[in-house]
């Protein structure tokens, strides 16, 4: 397909144009997207050699910390007392796995959460500190803790960008508590602040506020898999605060980890978002909601793991989908929690004989639906095999205690 030319968002100034891309070099400010811990400080117990405290707190999704030895803490600290509600974990790859962790008030020694298993989107009360520790209690070795990301609830404002046609830096407050805290979903829907009209792939690099515009449109809103994307996301990137009109193409490609926070999708048509990087780490879905799908809504085609929580999805076949029958075979997890489902047939469908794992908690399903579904997955060009529902068991993390049906 022929595409026009390409429409570049600059720092200091915009230049709009309808176009087939829209490149995105972003200053640091612009970057800080309400993520307390980038004005703070770290300290901790322990570092490996090479790794530094600072770097959960950086931005650079590419550094991390790891303690000396298998457990070990880190802190995010300020100078004045900061109201926290949230905080964000993102791991590296090639770390080991956390099996058990706690949140704490390091002012008081207070213990604000804690949890087994991997940490991703941690929601507490509003406590106002100044200094949070995720103290890691067990795990198989040194994991890698690459961001250790802070939020005080409600939405980013960034304090600079694109001043002309392009996103705003004013995201107006959604239903799910914003890009910070995603709250609990209630099945609203957040309000357009205005239209954006592209004709090809939106690339991003870097954070990518689109202050609750809508933009549209790409494709013919059928399945067919060969739609371009409305959003390409470079590894590490962040899309967020985006509404995806319909026709949305192959809707948000994660090209390695990403974060898709605060997004809705107005018309899933193929996928709302596929996930294809292939260096492990963690992708994080915070917040936002999806309708209208006819399979999947988030299709996962690399490695690691896709972390969802807050969200709110309304008619659709899955909501997450391990690639059955993609060129390379990959182990796979899917980290699901606090989600509200509508009219659906599926929460997850993973494929036991890869060894993906679904850990699933806090979910609720209007209607019926297969909580975490089991396949065998195949080589490309064939179809995998349905094997059944999973309960508590090695590849389906998940009690009938944590879905709740209505």
């Amino acid at each position: 397909m022929k595409r026009s030319a390409a429409l570049r968002w600059m720092t200091g100034g915009a230049i709009a144009a309808v176009g087939a891309a829209v490149m995105l070099s972003l200053p640091q400010a612009w970057a800080a997207d309400g993520n307390l811990s980038l004005s703070g400080g770290a300290d901790g117990s322990s570092k490996a050699g090479g790794t530094s405290f600072g770097n959960v707190k950086d931005g650079d999704a590419g550094t991390y910390w790891s303690p000396s030895g298998a457990t070990g803490y880190v802190s995010v600290k300020w100078s004045s007392a900061t109201s926290v509600s949230s905080v964000v974990i993102k791991q590296a790859s090639g770390g080991g796995s956390i099996t058990a962790w706690r949140l704490l008030n390091a002012d008081s020694g207070a213990v604000l959460t804690s949890g087994s298993g991997s940490p991703s989107t941690i929601s507490f009360s509003a406590t106002s500190l100044k200094k949070v520790t995720l103290d890691i209690t067990g795990a198989s070795a040194a994991p890698r803790i690459a961001e250790f990301e802070t939020y005080s609830g409600g939405t980013s404002n960034p304090t600079t960008g694109p001043t002309t046609g392009g996103p705003t830096g004013n995201p107006t407050p959604t239903p799910t508590g914003g890009s910070g805290n995603p709250g609990t979903p209630t099945g609203a829907w957040p309000s357009s602040q205005g239209n954006v009209s592209i004709s090809g792939t939106v690339s991003v690099s870097g954070t990518f506020d689109g202050g609750m515009k809508t933009y549209c449109c790409i494709g013919d809103g059928g399945q067919s898999e060969s739609q371009d994307p409305m959003f390409s996301i470079a590894n590490g990137g962040t899309l967020q605060n985006v509404i995806l009109g319909s026709p949305a193409g192959d809707g948000v490609h994660c090209e390695g980890t990403c974060t898709l926070r605060n997004v809705w999708w107005n018309d899933i048509g193929e996928d709302a978002a596929t996930f294809k990087g292939t260096s492990g780490g963690t992708s994080y879905v915070i917040g936002g909601g999806a309708r209208s799908g006819s399979d999947k809504t988030f299709q996962h085609n690399g490695n690691g793991t896709v972390s969802i929580s807050g969200f709110y999805l309304k008619g659709s076949g899955k909501l997450y989908r391990g690639c059955g029958n993609c060129t390379s075979s990959y182990t796979r997890h899917v980290k699901i929690d606090n989600v509200l489902l509508d009219d659906i047939d599926m929460v997850a469908g993973i494929n036991s004989n890869w060894n993906d794992t679904a850990t699933i908690t806090r979910v609720t399903v209007i209607g019926s639906a297969t909580v975490c579904g089991k396949y065998k997955g195949v080589a490309k060009g064939s179809e995998p095999s349905y094997l059944g529902e999973g309960w508590n068991d090695a590849n389906c993390k998940v009690n009938r205690s944590d879905v709740t049906f209505r």
